[in-house]
């Protein structure tokens, strides 16, 4: 395509994206960011008044979220409340939720605020802020873009033959993770999850949830890497999501780690204005801290699983201010197996949203007698790669070999040869599995 109709090009193919999983919101979602970008080119001409036209546009997103998000669930709590008391319940149809609603929501709300900050210009042309809002490598399921970060790439990209190449490895491989790794591992945890807790064992639950602390970072990350590749294609370089969590020593390292453009978000759009660090009343930072955490807890799912979640993050960050951090440094390498545990601790209450069985499986964890394990014959393979492929990045040569894939930014001829090749068999491989297979969403679309 010519360079004047690229942005259209990408903005009708993520259109159709988008309408082609939910046709019912596709309307909602461009009449929202047509207002909101409206809202926002007042704002930044208006002299005065400006804050007005942010709260307005916070307002509309934010609105939005809790509508589609949070309504259920309100009126959930309000019905259980009603019929505690003896009172009839409140009528209500349920409410669908839109495929990643709450991606969008951020992404409109960052750029909003950093216009508002003066970071950066508006977009002028209407479509160039529908691209940056619907565009549909991250759209679904992040990794959430800030506007700061592609504000060049959407009005003048320089597109080279390299960038097409290393979008292709790197959306082979997270393909790969997905189909050939997290499916897999997905499948054994959906076993033992799925079944009754009370007919659960110890080895059982243990098995439960090492595969699904698995599964949730190669599907996520999985899903992060083909973002980050086809935007590559295409000419944008969207910011990465993860770097080697499971290898973190401390829980405040984890969340620097796992789901990196989550956590900035929340460092910078409501830490730091809570007050970040920064407070004469010195236990502020753990209330900053803890509030943040249950927010994001409550972001993942109107569930009070998730708020427990956050909670128990929250929780754990106050206690690495505290003493634990130190403690952890001490011990060198033991620090990261008990920070694997926390996490892994922190993924059964992501997992069970039942908080009845959730606490009867932590009971399970712990429990004796154990027997013989149920595990799916392709259960093992995927997990043994999945574990060494988590932890290899300790060592020098595992270090050399994620800065050869995922930061090398040039490749002679016969590299490319090599990779193009052993990759291009990686995606016929995964293709394959994805067409002998059924339906097998990505676990954040539902976020």
């Amino acid at each position: 395509m010519p360079r004047f109709a690229k942005n259209y090009l990408i903005l009708i193919f993520s259109l159709f994206f988008y309408a082609w999983g939910a046709t019912d919101f596709i309307g909602i979602l461009l009449v929202a960011s047509i207002a909101n970008f409206y809202i926002v080119r007042l704002m930044h001409a208006a002299v005065t008044n400006r804050r007005r036209y942010l709260l307005a546009s916070t307002v509309l997103n934010l609105g939005l979220l809790l509508y589609f998000k949070y309504a259920n669930f309100s009126v959930g709590n309000f019905n259980a409340a009603l019929h505690s008391m003896g009172i009839h319940e409140v009528g209500w149809t349920k409410i669908a939720l839109p495929i990643g609603i709450s991606f969008y929501t951020f992404q409109t709300i960052t750029y909003a605020v950093d216009v508002y900050r003066k970071e950066n210009e508006p977009l002028r042309k209407l479509t160039d802020y529908l691209l940056y809002i619907l565009s549909f490598p991250q759209m679904i399921a992040g990794p959430i873009v800030r506007y700061g970060t592609v504000a060049k790439d959407i009005t003048s990209r320089k597109e080279v033959i390299d960038d097409k190449l290393l979008g292709f490895y790197r959306f082979s491989i997270g393909l790969a993770k997905k189909v050939l790794i997290a499916n897999y591992l997905g499948k054994q945890a959906d076993l033992i999850f799925d079944a009754n807790v009370s007919g659960v064992d110890g080895a059982e639950a243990w098995v439960g949830i090492l595969a699904y602390t698995f599964q949730i970072y190669f599907d996520f990350a999985g899903y992060s890497d083909m973002a980050i590749g086809m935007g590559r294609m295409i000419g944008f370089k969207f910011p990465e999501n993860f770097d080697s969590p499971y290898t973190s020593r401390s829980i405040t390292e984890f969340w620097r780690r796992w789901h990196i453009t989550l956590g900035n978000f929340m460092r910078d759009y409501l830490y730091i204005p809570l007050g970040g660090n920064k407070n004469s009343w010195k236990n502020r930072v753990y209330v900053n801290l803890t509030v943040v955490f249950l927010i994001s807890g409550f972001w993942h799912g109107a569930s009070w699983n998730y708020v427990l979640w956050g909670a128990f993050h929250g929780i754990f960050l106050v206690l690495d201010r505290l003493f634990l951090k130190k403690f952890l440094d001490r011990i060198g390498p033991f620090a990261i197996v008990i920070t694997f545990f926390v996490v892994m601790m922190g993924w059964v209450f992501f997992r069970i949203e039942n908080v009845d069985h959730l606490f009867a499986y932590f009971g399970k964890l712990f429990a004796a007698p154990w027997k013989e394990v149920q595990v799916i014959p392709q259960f093992w393979l995927p997990f043994i790669v999945a574990a060494l492929f988590s932890f290899i990045t300790l060592f020098g040569f595992g270090k050399k070999l994620g800065y050869f894939f995922f930061e090398k930014e040039r490749f002679s001829l016969v590299q490319h040869g090599i990779l193009t090749l052993s990759l291009g068999f990686l995606f016929y491989i995964s293709v394959s599995a994805v067409i002998s297979s059924g339906f097998n969403p990505f676990i954040y679309y539902r976020f």
